[in-house]
């Protein structure tokens, strides 16, 4: 299978796209054209991984990682994925449970399964490949683990300083000497104009060798195809041809777009539902506003404040602009004391505490109407577990939060962090004191 730009150049295989993680001409890799499958092609395949493995393989076909894709898998998805049913008698709706992973946030399951690729392509390189992510909560935490202590293979970490919980700081700046974090003076749309920059920037990419761990890395949304793709096959094979639909909150729209994916190959999905917070600008889009990216607002939901989704580019390029997009997606926007609110409410009705992110979506799906809820069965997307935003989410209901044993480990790490302007000579400076090459090291020596 060959991976062509979203800007139109010429197409790669898998290897280079996971390894260069941006096209030449500054667009997003996709596959030249999907798979599609029938429901048949998974019979026999019950678990994660089996399932996993149909779906993929066409993806890895003339890649040097087709006969280790199993050996992937099983790294990637080596923890729970449970969908718990919600007692609600208004409704058929169930909870993904996306945060049993190392850094207990979905963003593990992309972030194991690059890790794992990207490994085996590059341990026999001369010079490690740096990855450079921009995270505005759980991304960077969820990389930086999935790399740490991983020869060949640095680590630059950027999050908006002051904009992340102090527990999401602890995971992003906690990590061993490969992993470098950066506390950007500045927005998270700073951090990932600054990582596209940097991988802009010939000579910087000459001496450093750029990749991305962010959801513009085509090696992030395949395996999250594949959570989709499982919840959605268990689902129908339970409920005699039911297709769910899927209420997904996002911010820069890989894991949404993950799902479309799904949808797109064949998969037994139904209605897609976008939970967005303050940050309007892709309901605002969907509802005939012109796309121009925006500064980004902090909210609770401080993963998803995301002023400019990168993959709306990929989104687009799938299935058309805002008058297709109306037909094939539907947005809700939900405000911090909507938020709040859902916190409180899913608690006392479903005893159920979840993060700020997952509010969005459950919102999003008790504010439907009550026929969208009762003639169609949900999955929504529960994706960070609701200790890592203690301080938003005890006070509401009046509880501690025990923290997961994943959590508890991280905590107990030392942390280190540099902060920098949001330019990109301040990214090019601090990329030299943590890692100078020596000059033998250096592009072209002999």
């Amino acid at each position: 299978m060959k991976f062509r730009s979203t800007r139109g150049a010429a197409s790669v295989n898998l290897d280079e796209a996971l390894i260069s993680g941006i096209a030449l001409d500054g667009g997003l890799f996709v596959p030249d054209a999907l798979p599609t499958f029938d429901i048949a092609d998974f019979d026999g395949a019950e678990s994660i991984l089996d399932i996993a493995n149909v779906l993929l393989t066409p993806f890895f076909e003339d890649s040097m990682l087709a006969g280790s894709l199993d050996s992937i898998l099983a790294e990637t998805f080596n923890f729970p994925i449970p969908v718990t049913p919600l007692p609600d008698d208004r409704g058929n709706a169930a909870l993904m449970e996306l945060f049993h992973g190392p850094t207990v946030a979905f963003k593990d399951v992309g972030a194991g399964f690059l890790a794992a690729c990207l490994c085996r392509l590059e341990e026999n390189a001369a010079i490690p490949l740096t990855i450079l992510v921009a995270t505005s909560g759980d991304t960077g935490g969820a990389v930086a683990a999935a790399f740490d202590q991983r020869p060949g293979i640095r680590v630059v970490v950027l999050f908006p300083e002051g904009r992340v919980s102090a527990r999401q700081a602890h995971q992003l700046t906690c990590w061993s000497d490969n992993v470098l974090s950066l506390a950007v003076r500045g927005s998270f749309d700073d951090c990932q104009a600054l990582v596209k920059a940097a991988m802009a920037d010939d000579k910087l990419n000459e001496e450093y060798r750029f990749s991305s761990a962010n959801s513009i890395n085509i090696g992030r949304l395949l395996p999250q195809c594949t959570y989709y793709a499982a919840s959605s096959l268990q689902h129908f094979r339970n409920s005699a041809g039911r297709k769910p639909g899927f209420i997904v909150p996002t911010g820069n729209l890989g894991n949404a777009f993950a799902c479309v994916m799904a949808r797109e190959m064949g998969l037994p999905i139904g209605d897609l539902v976008l939970a967005t917070n303050a940050n309007r600008i892709i309901a605002d889009y969907l509802a005939g506003s012109e796309w121009l990216p925006r500064d980004s607002i902090a909210t609770l939901a401080s993963a998803m404040d995301v002023g400019n989704p990168s993959n709306m580019e990929r989104l687009r390029n799938l299935l058309g602009d805002a008058n297709e997009l109306n037909e094939r997606i539907r947005v809700f926007t939900v405000s911090d004391t909507d938020i709040e609110e859902q916190i409180r409410r899913v608690h006392a009705d479903f005893n159920t505490v979840i993060c700020p992110h997952t509010a969005t979506a459950t919102y999003a799906y008790q504010h439907m109407s009550q026929e969208t809820r009762e003639n169609s069965d949900w999955i929504i997307v529960a994706t960070a577990h609701p200790a890592k935003f203690e301080l938003i989410v005890e006070p509401l209901i009046d509880e501690e939060i025990p923290l997961p044993a994943p959590l508890l480990k991280i905590q107990s790490q030392p942390t280190r962090s540099v902060a920098i302007s949001a330019d990109l000579g301040s990214l090019e400076n601090s990329l030299h004191d943590q890692f100078h090459l020596d000059a033998s090291e250096q592009p072209g020596a002999k």
